[in-house]
C-alpha cells in the first residue's frame, strides 16, 4: 500500500506539472477540445492540492484529526470533481496513447481521493487551541506572507499578526495553507484566521471580519515593452491570476454585482495558477499576456524587477483588506481589531510598513487609525 501510495502522489505531481502549462492547445490541438483539457486539468489539480494539504498539516505539527479533516473535505473535492467529468473526456482523444493517459490521470485523482478518505474517515476534527492565533496562510504571497532566505515565514501580515499576539498574550503560529482549501482549513480548526492580504469585499456574508486595515486595488500587469495599454486592449489577449483569488471572482462576476466579467470575456482565456510567483514567471516567458492581482502584489514584483513590468493605470476594482474569522468569532475580530487600532496610535504599524517598503508596501495605504 505505502509504495502504490507514494506512485498515486508521484503521478499526480506530475500530471499537475504538465498540466500547468497554458499552451496546451497548441499540443493537443485537433485531440481534445480545450473544455475537455480544462475539467481533466482541474481534477488533477484538487487532487494534487488535497494532497499538498494532508503533508503541510503533518509537517507543521498540525493534530492528525486536523489534518485528517482537512484532507478528507479536499478529498472529497478531488473525488467530486473527478467522477462528474463528461464521459465524452475519452472520446475526444483520437489516439490509444492520449486515451490511456487521460484515464491514468483520472484514476489517479480517484485513487488519491478514495484512499485519503478510507484513511481519515474514523477520524474528527479538532478546534484550534482558543489562546493560540493560528494564522493561514499563502507561504507564496510577497510581501504580506512568504519564505525567507533563511527558510523561515516572514511577511507584513506575519508581523502584524504575531505583534497582535504578544499584546493580547496569545501564542502566535504561522499555518500555510494552499489557497483555495482555506475555507476548509478555516472550519475545520486548522486555522483560526485568513491574515494574508485577504480582500473584504464580496466575502461579507462568509466570514465575520475585522476592520479593515489596509487599502487595495485589483490592477492589471503587463511586460513592461507590450503593446497593451488600457483594459481595452486585452481583446484576444491571454490573462493569467490566482485560483480563487479576488481578481480571479472579479473577473468572473458580471457587471450587475460589481464585477468584469464582460471584459474577461473579450479576453483569448483566463487561466488561474496556484501562485503569482508562477504567474509572474509565465508572463516574463510570454507565456500569458497579462497578470491580474492585487495592487500591493503588483508594487511587489515592479519593486524587484524594476523594468520588467507595467500597471495598467485602469483598475479592475478598489477594495481593503481584512482579517477573516470563521463566521462568528466576533470577539476575536474586535480583540484583533483593537489591538492593530492600538498598534496604529503608537507607531508600531508605520514601523513595520517602513520594514517592507522595498517590497512596494506603502503606509499611506493603512485605513485602521
Amino acid at each position: 500500500m505505502r509504495k502504490s501510495f507514494i506512485e498515486g502522489i508521484a503521478l499526480l505531481l506530475y500530471c499537475d506539472k504538465v498540466l500547468n502549462y497554458q499552451k496546451l492547445e497548441h499540443i493537443f490541438k485537433g485531440v481534445m477540445t480545450m473544455q475537455a483539457l480544462d475539467a481533466l486539468r482541474t481534477s488533477v489539480r484538487r487532487a494534487v492540492r488535497s494532497t499538498r494539504s494532508y503533508f503541510c498539516t503533518s509537517h507543521h505539527n498540525l493534530s492528525c484529526k486536523q489534518a485528517c479533516s482537512t484532507s478528507t473535505a479536499s478529498a472529497l473535492s478531488a473525488t467530486h470533481s473527478a467522477a462528474v467529468l463528461p464521459n465524452k473526456l475519452m472520446s475526444v482523444a483520437s489516439s490509444r496513447s492520449l486515451k490511456t493517459a487521460a484515464r491514468i490521470c483520472l484514476c489517479a485523482a480517484l485513487f488519491l481521493g478514495a484512499l485519503m478518505l478510507s484513511s481519515c474517515m474514523s477520524s474528527s476534527s479538532e478546534s484550534a487551541d482558543s489562546n493560540t492565533l493560528t494564522v493561514g496562510f499563502d507561504a507564496s504571497y510577497p510581501p504580506y506572507g512568504f519564505m525567507g532566505q533563511d527558510g523561515t515565514y516572514q511577511g507584513f501580515d506575519l508581523d502584524l499578526a504575531r505583534e497582535v499576539a504578544k499584546r493580547t498574550g496569545m501564542t502566535f503560529k504561522a499555518a500555510p495553507i494552499d489557497w483555495d482549501t482555506k475555507d476548509v482549513a478555516l472550519n475545520s480548526g486548522m486555522i483560526n484566521c485568513i491574515w494574508n492580504g485577504f480582500t473584504k469585499e464580496g466575502r461579507e456574508n462568509l466570514y465575520t471580519f475585522s476592520e479593515p486595515y489596509m487599502m487595495n486595488a485589483q490592477v492589471v500587469v503587463v511586460r513592461s515593452d507590450s503593446p497593451i495599454k488600457e483594459l481595452s486592449d486585452l481583446s484576444k489577449k491571454a490573462v493569467l491570476t490566482q485560483v480563487e483569488s479576488a481578481a480571479d471572482k472579479i473577473l468572473k462576476t458580471p457587471a450587475s454585482s460589481n464585477g468584469r466579467a464582460e471584459l474577461a470575456s473579450q479576453f483569448s482565456r483566463l487561466d488561474t495558477v496556484a501562485d503569482y510567483n508562477a504567474a509572474f514567471l509565465q508572463l516574463e516567458s510570454g507565456v500569458v499576456d497579462a497578470v491580474a492581482c492585487d495592487m500591493s502584489i503588483a508594487a511587489y514584483q515592479l519593486a524587484q524587477s524594476k523594468t520588467s513590468y507595467r500597471i495598467l493605470d485602469e483598475k479592475l476594482s478598489s477594495e481593503h483588506y481584512a482579517v477573516a474569522f470563521a463566521k462568528g468569532n466576533t470577539a476575536l475580530a474586535q480583540k484583533v481589531t483593537d489591538t492593530l487600532r492600538e498598534m496604529y496610535k503608537d507607531g508600531t504599524v508605520k514601523k513595520l510598513c517602513d520594514n517592507y517598503a522595498s517590497y512596494g508596501l506603502r503606509y499611506d495605504g493603512w485605513v485602521l487609525k
